[in-house]
């Protein structure tokens, strides 16, 4: 493979201010010669840019930045993200600091470390063939659940080929370390260290079947099907995927892919990342009263 030497500046095409701004800095900070610029959700088309490039900058929310990395992980391309959305959690930068900092990045100063993170692989695998009819990956979570507004699905969840229970719920969610602060958090699920790789089976709103989340070994191969009667669909990141026809059942193991993001703080910064985004820590705002005395 020759030498990455590009960089993707990647957008969120429903926001046009974050193409705006991904423009913007590429032109401030003298990249045009070695930039090219795309929207997230047309970056499958850029196989060939991405086989030369060194460093995606993505501008938008937590959204911009999962389907992005749907695409970049198979190229092993690290990202940056400047955030432009509402939820940050995954994001490094904000558009104030874009000039002072993003050049480290660019560049790869040597305090700068790619973080690379467990992704997720889902196969559907219809009755009749050894194959699978489709395949995602996935940094936060795949989601198997009802196609139907208000009503529940009956999934058979066995895990390495041990039938564990029938869940009569919402949904089952597969999440990894990174997607404990997504879906599965809503759900009742505890949050990760991003950085762990391990699987965590949570159900969504469940009625029958168990009700807690387990955690899983990062080697697992968890089987859902969806019970005689029951429709149910697959949704890969929140973005959804397919509905399963009949007797067809989804196959989540971890994905060959990693998903890799520079990052200048060290591990830990996570617990301080969580207390800002979460508002966790209360800070009194006067002196502890006295007790007297």
């Amino acid at each position: 493979m020759s030498k990455n030497t590009s960089i993707g500046f990647i957008y969120n095409r429903q926001f046009p201010e974050t193409k705006d701004k991904a423009v913007e800095t590429i032109t401030r900070l003298g990249l045009k010669s070695g930039a090219w610029v795309s929207s997230a959700e047309a970056l499958h088309t850029k196989s060939e840019e991405l086989k030369n490039t060194s460093i995606a900058v993505v501008f938008g929310g937590d959204g911009t930045i999962l389907r992005t990395i749907r695409v970049t992980s198979s190229f092993e391309v690290p990202l940056v993200g400047i955030k432009m959305g509402k939820i940050g959690f995954m994001a490094e930068l904000t558009t104030d600091e874009i000039e002072s900092r993003l050049p480290d990045y660019i560049f790869k100063d040597k305090r700068i470390r790619v973080e690379k993170r467990m992704m997720l692989k889902a196969e559907i695998i219809s009755p009749d063939s050894s194959e699978p009819r489709l395949t995602v990956n996935a940094l936060n979570d795949i989601a198997v659940g009802t196609d139907t507004a208000s009503r529940l699905v009956e999934l058979q969840a066995s895990v390495n080929g041990v039938h564990l229970t029938n869940y009569r719920a919402d949904a089952v969610i597969i999440a990894t370390a990174t997607g404990s602060t997504g879906y599965a958090l809503a759900a009742g699920g505890p949050i990760i260290f991003p950085e762990a790789k391990l699987m965590i089976l949570q159900p969504v709103a469940a009625h029958t079947g168990l009700r807690d989340g387990l955690i899983l070994a990062p080697d697992s191969a968890v089987e859902l099907k969806a019970s005689i009667n029951y429709r149910a669909s697959i949704s890969a990141d929140g973005f959804v995927d397919s509905q399963l026809k009949p007797g067809e059942k989804v196959l989540i193991r971890q994905s060959p892919y990693k998903a890799r993001f520079l990052r200048a703080h060290q591990p830990d910064f996570f617990y301080t990342a969580l207390n800002l985004r979460l508002g966790l820590a209360y800070r009194s705002q006067r002196p502890p009263e006295s007790n007297g005395g």
